[in-house]
């Protein structure tokens, strides 16, 4: 499994490597689940909470996601909607 930072800035995947924002990832590295969501970063927000595995954070960022966009937001369709899942890798690659 990818370290926290890099899970959450990963934009893609090329094979077996995890391509990491490294931009993002300099800027923006140990911010919180809290954090993202102020900045408006929903999609790290979301890989956040999903690689903590607490089911208080994801409702979090669905929560807040759903009030900027005016809708209800369930987790399944915020797993397609940031294309987010746990995958098990074992090399990224800074971009």
């Amino acid at each position: 499994m990818l370290p926290r930072d890099e899970f959450i800035f990963t934009i893609g995947y090329d094979g077996p490597t995890a391509i990491i924002d490294s931009h993002a990832k300099r800027r923006y590295h140990g911010l919180s689940t809290q954090a993202l969501i102020d900045k408006g970063f929903y999609r790290a927000a979301y890989s956040s909470a999903v690689f903590s595995g607490n089911p208080d954070e994801i409702k979090m960022v669905a929560d807040a996601y759903g009030r900027i966009t005016g809708t209800e937001v369930n987790l399944a369709t915020m797993d397609r909607l940031f294309g987010v899942f746990p995958v098990d890798v074992k090399r990224s690659m800074l971009l």
